[in-house]
């Protein structure tokens, strides 16, 4: 499972985090798939405090990937939906009941 979330950078007091999709079960600090931004809450600047490519974050929520917390809080604050894509909402919210027999074909 891909999920969004942040990568700790910078030195001792002074963090930085990096935005990125990554397997689930990859450390906190561990490969990335994709950078996705940057995040720098230290910073008094507005503009430097954070960068997003939108574009690819609607891609990976798209396909499934999810947010954390932290991550999700981020892209709302930012405009982004960080909602689950059409993909998967589809599948979710369909009214019609799934019987087995339909479901095992």
């Amino acid at each position: 499972m891909v999920v969004l979330r942040m990568k700790r950078m910078g030195r001792i007091r002074r963090p930085f985090y990096r935005i990125g999709a990554m397997d689930k079960r990859s450390p906190r600090d561990g490969r990335v798939i994709e950078a996705l931004g940057w995040f720098d809450p230290i910073t008094t600047d507005p503009e430097r405090t954070i960068n997003l490519k939108a574009g690819r974050i609607h891609y990976w929520l798209s396909v499934g990937a999810q947010p954390s917390e932290t991550v999700a809080a981020l892209l709302k604050k930012n405009g982004i939906d960080p909602k689950p894509g059409p993909h998967h909402t589809a599948l979710i919210d369909s009214d019609k009941p799934v019987s087995m027999e339909s479901a095992a074909e």
